[in-house]
């Protein structure tokens, strides 16, 4: 099964998700544990009906989903369908869904010899080489942000690693915003709507991404 542009997502209509980084994300704001647990063991029910599992991650005052297909690489008709099916679920529960604060962080680092120090992140963290037969693979757990290697130069300074942040087209400028009048600054917009580059005070830097302008 082919996977679906961040266009072709967007089309779709579904205002209750975020698509970040290759998976669909929403917040359930349950405002209760029971009601979370409810809808936990519905959506449960539901997704061994589909034969397709999101990533459920309940606390006690919301419930967090993530619905990606492992197997495709990215988000297919069949987290569609099953986020339709989701929504559902918690409308009739009473339950509204808060895509605006889905966020994913991604660690990068800056090196210009991925293949020499991939092997000790992968040891050290504990994590597992994702796509090892394409050009750029990443390191992926289940519990740790993804890690993956940015090429770069080998002369000095360079900034050795820094956060992507995946947010929502819809609430970007206003992250930038705030980011600006905590202190930090613009670096550079040359790739917006794909992502900012962003700075603190001392320069560190983060780049706000969204799914915007890209061919996946």
């Amino acid at each position: 099964m082919s996977t679906l542009t961040g266009a072709e997502i967007a089309a779709a209509g579904l205002t209750d998700w975020a698509y970040l980084n290759g998976g669909l994300q929403t917040r359930l704001a349950t405002k209760k544990f029971a009601t979370g647990l409810r809808l936990v063991d519905q959506i449960g029910a539901a997704a061994e009906a589909a034969n397709h599992h999101p990533d459920l991650d309940l606390r006690y005052p919301h419930l967090d989903i993530r619905l990606t297909s492992h197997d495709a690489g990215g988000v297919t008709n069949r987290d569609l369908a099953l986020a339709r099916v989701i929504s559902e679920l918690a409308a009739a529960e009473g339950v509204a869904a808060r895509p605006d604060v889905a966020k994913l962080v991604e660690i990068a680092l800056d090196t210009p010899d991925a293949a020499a120090v991939r092997p000790f992140w992968r040891a050290v963290l504990d994590m597992r080489e994702h796509g090892a037969d394409g050009p750029d693979p990443d390191l992926r757990d289940d519990v740790l942000p993804s890690m993956w290697f940015q090429h770069s130069g080998s002369e000095e300074p360079r900034q050795r690693f820094h956060l992507d942040l995946w947010v929502p087209p819809e609430v970007v400028e206003q992250r930038i915003a705030a980011a600006v009048s905590a202190g930090g600054v613009v670096v550079s917009d040359a790739e917006a709507p794909s992502y900012w580059v962003l700075a603190d005070a001392e320069g560190n830097k983060v780049c706000l991404c969204t799914w915007q302008d890209r061919d996946h």
